[in-house]
């Protein structure tokens, strides 16, 4: 038996099967590769759904966590350290915006947002206690928690978890008429993913998201953006919704904002909104850790230079325009912004996810039909060439 049907043999008897990963066992990785416990070599289309979109081991990244690792790693939120004040700092300019509150994993910061938006709803807005309402689209995904599992629309996601958190309604994504009609007096949110990533890297109607930032000025209703796939660089700017020149009035930041390194996300907003809590109301032992915000400030500086936004708009617009030549009898459709693709294929895509590893370049299917590529946007041009090369080869089966 082989190192690798050795490790997988543990995995699949010890762990739950919630995932169904590639049969590789990852050992080392470097910039855009990985590699597997049997020294093969494999080009990262993935980048861990974002959250290495500065490369694995970026030098900068793993200086920054060496330097933290030898001073102080968490002292919970019961004290200040020296990097929390910079760091929050820091991220609300990035974002143009007033506060932070720091936490863990997205789910954690999606969660977050929606206690952020009831609160601010009766305590700003003057909505009826118990009555706050948040709209949502069809196709999302913002965690796996039970809350946020009780407004999605993906059976994968949603069965046997109930019974259901109540106070959210779910309208078609890019729809403007359906949400203006599921608005009232009691919404206090609007959660929208820019660009929906688990979905298919499903981008919404051009002017949408305007639409939708329009809609909430003119009802007293908040703006929440999921970026925790599409911002820090992903689709060629910081954010997402910068492709139509829209603010939201919340952030919700995580993967990318680790480095790849650790659980980094955030809620970022101005005071009037993040304002509303105090002591005691709202918490977490790790969020805002010295080590997180150590390599978040770091994540932070790098996409101050804009060299990672402007190599994914480059890069992505070579992706888009190689992958747009793909033959028709073999793509359906494809979609996405910078270096994230959504390639809706006429059959099944895991058995190309399948082939595409043995030639050595890692990528993953959703909802069966679409092949999701997100290289780490430290990725060569010829390196993106020879990656797909391999995809038109493995959809040639």
């Amino acid at each position: 038996m082989t190192a690798t049907e050795q490790l997988r043999a543990m995995s699949e008897e010890h762990s739950a099967h919630n995932y169904h990963p590639l049969p590789i066992v990852v050992a080392d990785a470097e910039g855009a590769w990985l590699t597997d416990v049997e020294g093969r070599r494999y080009l990262d289309m993935l980048a861990a759904y974002s959250a290495v979109n500065f490369g694995h081991r970026n030098p900068r990244l793993v200086a920054a966590a060496q330097r933290q690792l030898e001073r102080v790693t968490l002292v919970s939120r019961a004290f200040d350290h020296d990097q929390f004040g910079p760091f929050v700092t820091e991220l609300a300019a990035l974002c143009g915006k007033d506060m932070v509150l720091p936490m863990n994993s997205g789910a954690e910061a999606v969660e977050t947002a929606l206690k952020t938006a009831r609160k601010w709803g009766y305590e700003v807005k003057g909505v009826p206690a118990g009555e706050a309402s948040i709209i949502t689209f069809e196709g999302n995904f913002h965690g796996r928690t039970t809350t946020i599992v009780s407004f999605s629309t993906d059976p994968d996601a949603k069965d046997s978890y109930g019974p259901y958190t109540p106070g959210f309604r779910t309208v078609p994504y890019g729809d403007v008429d359906a949400l203006k009609a599921a608005m009232d007096a009691s919404t206090v949110g609007v959660l929208i993913e820019p660009i929906q990533g688990e979905a298919g890297v499903n981008v919404p109607p051009s002017g949408f998201l305007r639409a939708v930032r329009e809609l909430c000025s003119a009802n007293g209703t908040l703006m929440i953006a999921d970026e925790i796939q599409s911002g820090l660089g992903r689709t060629g700017t910081t954010f997402a919704v910068e492709h139509e020149d829209v603010v939201p009035d919340v952030y919700i930041l995580g993967k990318a904002l680790g480095g790849g390194i650790m659980p980094v996300s955030a809620v970022v907003a101005d005071a009037d909104v993040l304002g509303v809590f105090k002591p005691g109301q709202h918490g977490s032992t790790f969020g805002g850790n010295p080590l997180a915000c150590a390599i978040g400030r770091e994540v932070i500086a790098m996409l101050k230079t804009g060299e990672y936004q402007e190599r994914s708009r480059a890069l992505g617009a070579h992706l888009h325009d190689r992958l747009g030549r793909l033959p028709s009898d073999l793509v359906r459709e494809v979609r996405g912004r910078g270096l994230w693709a959504g390639v809706e294929l006429h059959g099944r895509a895991r058995p190309v996810s399948e082939r595409l590893m043995e030639l050595g370049v890692l990528a993953k299917e959703t909802h069966e039909t679409t092949l999701r590529l997100a290289p780490p946007l430290v990725v060569g041009k010829d390196e993106l060439d020879w990656a797909l090369d391999q995809l038109e080869a493995a959809l040639k089966g």
